[in-house]
């Protein structure tokens, strides 16, 4: 018999009432029994110490009521929580310290005096510049295809090259990627050729989405590389439905969402972490803050520091790091990939970095930003010079290579452009296919009456699409 403490037999009763778990408890005093099973229900009384048979039953009577006397604080679901006397609000932005950011290399490309960075291989290394100098190639090309009016819509990299390309040569090839629509980089790490992306932006019949997708929105499946979707925010919740199917196949994978800050305004975001965190997803939240959503700046967007903070809120580990820095990106990324695996949890990285172009080619950013400003991004931290400078500085980088790398890139595209001019566009029956296994009546009723009317109309659509 194990003495107990002194304690009210309403309280007792309400324990062994909610919890059914001690059907053979026997409490006593002395030698008679005062608390007595009817049925699923404890009756009785206790006004004395009483003796239980079960230490189970003491711990939990223990647990519930030792605490009963301490008003220092609150044993609350989810962690104790402490009481004070003061009356304390958690502090605006104003009154807190910002969140550092952390970053590897300066601006003239010499390293922190810290070691806490993973170190890079010469091949590594030479990959991801020049996958750079690629991206920024094919924006300027592609860019000046869209003014010609060859290709109907465009969108830069500029000035966040570092961001996709850096973490794209962090993650493992079975890493599920959930792209926004500035990480070219991410599928061009991978082996995405440029006739691939040539053919996207053309829409021809060899573009995997068939031409029924805006320029822009790449896909691949053999890539690990999600169609991109034009609504913000959308991928988010996605990706964290993919880690947590990773999770439970015991997959050593993770999922990757890349998004804007503007798109952490959006519902889907909230909801997204919030799911991440409860359910334990291995996946990585990469969030490029260049400052801008379109038009709308920072600071018209929302009042805490940014979106690092934000991660906090939902118990998610989170760190703000230099967009522009592309071995802070690789480090801090190979790391979060790490935890989100080995550990089974979401990490949030706050990249911040700068739009150098216009949001897309339908945008004019000097309507509501100053040439000056970009002009200062554009020069004094470009990512892709301040990297080169970090690879001259060890030796790897020679100016007749990247020279020749250039003039190779330039002619790689400008052919691809031909050939993606020259492919047949997808047939109009494309229109219908790949949603239904049999197509149902109101869709063949479409197609058909959209068949008629090209005929009657046939100078108001594309001559070049085969009906």
């Amino acid at each position: 018999m194990i003495p107990f403490v002194r304690s009210s037999s309403r309280n007792l009763l309400a324990l062994l009432n909610q919890n059914h778990r001690y059907p053979s408890l026997l409490c006593s005093v002395s030698e008679f029994p005062v608390l007595v099973r009817c049925g699923a229900r404890w009756t009785g009384s206790l006004w004395f110490t009483p003796r239980f048979e079960s230490t189970e039953a003491v711990r939990d009577v223990d647990q519930l009521y030792v605490h009963d006397n301490d008003d220092q604080e609150l044993d609350f679901p989810g962690g104790k929580v402490p009481f004070t006397s003061e009356m304390r609000f958690i502090g605006e932005l104003t009154t807190q310290k910002r969140a550092p950011c952390y970053r590897v290399i300066d601006e003239i490309g010499e390293t922190t005096t810290s070691n806490n960075f993973t170190q890079l291989s010469k091949d590594a290394a030479i990959k991801m510049y020049k996958d750079m100098i690629t991206l920024q190639t094919m924006d300027t090309i592609f860019y000046e295809a869209q003014r010609q009016g060859r290709i109907s819509f465009y969108l830069t990299s500029s000035g966040e090259e570092a961001i996709s390309v850096a973490s794209a040569a962090a993650l493992h090839p079975d890493d599920v990627v959930l792209a926004q629509y500035r990480e070219p980089g991410v599928l061009l790490w991978r082996g995405f050729t440029l006739q691939e992306f040539a053919n996207q932006l053309f829409g021809n019949k060899s573009d995997y989405g068939k031409g029924r997708q805006m320029p822009i929105h790449y896909g691949s499946n053999q890539h690990n590389y999600f169609t991109i979707s034009s609504p913000l925010g959308t991928q988010i919740p996605q990706a964290v439905g993919i880690a947590y199917s990773l999770k439970m196949d015991k997959k050593d994978a993770c999922a990757v969402a890349y998004f804007g800050d503007g798109s952490t305004s959006e519902g889907d975001f909230h909801a997204g972490l919030n799911f991440a965190a409860v359910l334990g997803a291995p996946v990585i939240f990469i969030c490029r803050n260049n400052g801008w959503a379109i038009s709308t700046s920072v600071q018209e967007q929302f009042r805490s520091d940014g979106v690092v903070v934000k991660g906090q809120g939902y118990g998610i580990r989170s760190i703000r790091i230099d967009g522009n820095d592309a071995l802070a990106v690789y480090s801090a990324v190979r790391r979060a990939r790490s935890m989100a695996v080995a550990e089974q949890m979401p990490v949030l990285i706050e990249a911040l970095t700068y739009r150098v172009g216009h949001h897309s080619t339908s945008d004019d950013s000097s309507k509501y930003r100053a040439v000056d400003e970009i002009e200062h991004w554009k020069m004094e931290r470009n990512p892709v010079n301040r990297f080169a400078k970090w690879l001259t500085n060890n030796g790897w980088l020679s100016v007749e290579d990247e020279s020749k790398h250039k003039t190779t890139i330039k002619k790689q595209l400008l052919q691809a452009i031909q050939n993606a001019e020259k492919t047949e566009k997808p047939p109009l029956s494309e229109l219908f296919s790949d949603v239904y296994d049999h197509l149902p009546s109101n869709l063949q009723e479409q197609e058909e009456v959209l068949r008629q009317t090209t005929k009657r109309y046939p100078q108001d659509y594309p001559s070049d699409v085969p009906l």
